[in-house]
């Protein structure tokens, strides 16, 4: 299937590692011209090696720099002012009991998980709307919906990212430019890694597997971890022009994790 991406230019935050390495060279892939972005340059200059090595015809561009950084986002926003789509994948998670998590923990999850994708959103939006054709997805999370009791901090950055999209969306209507949440459930990326062994006392990856979706979580209709490939299809899909008839949904590629039907 032609996804008519080519030569679109994206932008995808926090694009060196995981889901956001996914996305960018599931776009790339399609055509698109990926700005792929990461804290360092080295970082970054890896992702883009790796990426090349998939898609050997990958039209890419390098952005290093904290993306939840205002200053950072205005020299981004300066240097590719035509951004035409933008996926707000950028974010961080780590299991802490509640009574653990200082003021200043909170305030840093809703810096880097919703007010990067708000500030971002606010420079790109305009010129999408002026040209008629946009899409902004934010990468959300099964968490936003069924909070984790492991990390209610970072599952209230997700349920923001929900609030943030769909009100962006109301803002589009009539027009070209889509706004969407995509919420993975559990995935199997680089950060899930150094969460597993945080949780499970140094057992093998599909001994925990196994026990994580018999006791933590048991609706999953996979009974495993999606990979990020999975999750970058349905990212992919939303960001092209066939998708135009889905605005401001939350589109779930959480293997059945939620049990709700609506």
């Amino acid at each position: 299937m032609d996804l008519q991406l080519t030569d679109k230019l994206a932008l995808v935050s926090g694009s060196t590692r995981g889901i956001g390495l996914a996305i960018a060279t599931g776009l790339a892939r399609e055509g698109t011209r990926v700005i792929v972005n990461g804290r360092t340059e080295k970082s970054v200059s890896e992702a883009v090696a790796k990426i090349r090595k998939t898609v050997p015809t990958a039209k890419l561009e390098s952005f290093p720099g904290d993306l939840s950084d205002t200053a950072v986002a205005k020299k981004l926003a300066a240097q590719f002012p035509s951004i035409e789509i933008l996926v707000n994948n950028l974010g961080i998670f780590e299991p802490k009991p509640f009574e653990q998590i200082p003021d200043e923990d909170w305030r840093r999850f809703f810096e880097v998980n919703v007010l990067s994708g708000v500030r971002l959103s606010r420079c790109f939006l305009p010129g999408m709307k002026q040209r008629n054709w946009g899409r902004i997805v934010f990468i959300s999370s099964e968490s936003g919906i069924q909070i984790p009791a492991e990390m209610i901090h970072y599952g209230m950055t997700k349920t923001a990212q929900l609030a943030v999209a769909r009100g962006l969306a109301e803002t589009c209507a009539g027009t070209g430019v889509t706004v969407n949440a995509v919420l993975p459930g559990p995935t199997h990326s680089d950060g899930v890694d150094t969460f597993v062994k945080e949780l499970s006392g140094g057992k093998p990856f599909t001994e925990f597997e196994k026990e994580f979706f018999k006791s933590v979580r048991p609706s999953s209709l996979i009974k495993r971890f999606a990979t990020t490939e999975e999750v970058a299809n349905l990212v992919v899909y939303v960001c092209s022009p066939l998708s135009s008839a889905t605005n401001g949904a939350a589109l779930r590629v959480d293997g059945g994790v939620v049990r709700a039907c609506f």
